[in-house]
C-alpha cells in the first residue's frame, strides 16, 4: 500500500508534539552556517506545509512539493489564515522526489522528516538525490534527515503506541516494525484506530511505511553519483555527532558546479 493514503487524514494530529518550530530554526542555522545567500527553497516531500510555513514566516520563499494530493489541500488550507506578503512567498505542487522537475532553480533544496528513508532503493534514492542536484544554483545546498543505519542496528525498532485527541476525536496508533537486514529497511505496519467523540464511531486504517536506514559512507556516494560534494553529518537538531543512539541524522551536501 501506498504510504499516506488513509493515514494523510490524521497526519496533523498524529504529530501535533512534533517541535517544527524547533526544527525551522535549527533548518535556518544549517543555512546560516553553509549557504548564508539562500532566498529561495525547494522543499521536497513537503507533506502538509508545515515546515514550509513557518520558512516563509523567517523571509524565504519557499515551493513545496509532495506526492499526496491530500496533504497537499491541507498545505493550501494553511494559506488561507496567513498574510499575504507571506502567502506570496509560498506555493506548492503535486510531484514525486525521484523525478519532479520545476522550471527554475532554487539556493537550497531541504527533505525533511525523513522523506529520504521513504526512497528504499539505491535507484530510488540516486533519482531523488539527482533531483535535488538539478534544482540547486551554484554553491547551494542540499539538506535532509533520515534514519541512521548504525543506531537503528544497535538500538532495534520495537512497537510503539501512541494516543493522541482533539476536539473531534481519540486516536490510538500501534507501529508495529519489522527488521529487513539484506536490505537496510525497516517495514512499519501503522495500526490507527479512530474513535468519534459525538457519536463513538469507529474508524480503522491501516498502512505499511517501508524505511530505508542510511550509512554515512553510502550518502558520500550518493552526493557523489548526482553530483554534489560532502559537506557535513551530525544529529538532527541537537548537532551532536552522529553515534549508535542517533536514529535521526541531518547530511549536508553542496552544490560546487558542474
Amino acid at each position: 500500500m501506498r504510504a499516506f493514503t488513509n493515514y494523510s487524514k490524521y497526519y496533523d494530529l498524529l504529530y501535533k508534539d512534533k517541535d517544527y518550530s524547533g526544527e525551522v530554526n535549527y533548518i535556518h542555522s544549517l543555512l546560516q552556517r553553509y549557504a548564508p545567500h539562500t532566498n529561495s527553497i525547494l522543499d521536497l516531500g513537503c507533506g502538509t506545509g508545515i515546515h514550509a510555513v513557518l520558512l516563509a514566516k523567517q523571509g524565504y520563499e519557499v515551493h513545496g512539493i509532495d506526492v499526496s494530493e491530500k496533504m497537499l489541500r491541507t498545505a493550501y488550507q494553511r494559506l488561507v489564515h496567513l498574510p499575504h506578503e507571506e502567502v506570496k512567498r509560498l506555493s506548492f505542487a503535486q510531484g514525486n522526489v525521484q523525478s519532479y522537475r520545476a522550471t527554475r532553480s532554487f539556493d537550497a533544496v531541504i527533505s525533511l522528516f525523513h522523506v529520504m528513508s521513504y526512497q528504499t532503493t539505491n535507484t530510488d534514492l540516486l533519482a531523488a538525490f539527482v533531483t535535488a542536484k538539478a534544482h540547486l544554483n551554484p554553491d547551494g545546498v542540499f539538506i535532509f534527515d533520515c534514519w541512521y543505519g548504525p543506531a537503528v542496528l544497535t538500538d532495534l525498532p520495537e512497537v510503539r503506541i501512541k494516543r493522541l485527541e482533539d476536539e473531534e476525536v481519540h486516536v490510538t496508533r500501534v507501529a508495529e516494525p519489522v527488521l529487513i537486514p539484506n536490505s537496510n529497511r525497516v517495514d512499519v505496519k501503522y495500526t490507527v484506530l479512530i474513535e468519534d467523540k459525538h457519536t463513538g464511531g469507529l474508524e480503522k486504517v491501516q498502512e505499511t511505511h517501508s524505511m530505508r536506514y542510511l550509512f554515512a559512507p553510502e550518502v558520500e556516494k550518493l552526493f557523489a553519483d548526482s553530483g554534489l560534494g560532502w559537506t557535513n553529518a551530525e544529529e538532527w537538531v541537537s548537532g551532536k555527532e552522529p553515534g549508535f543512539g542517533t536514529w535521526g541524522v541531518c547530511f549536508v551536501g553542496k552544490n560546487y558546479g558542474d
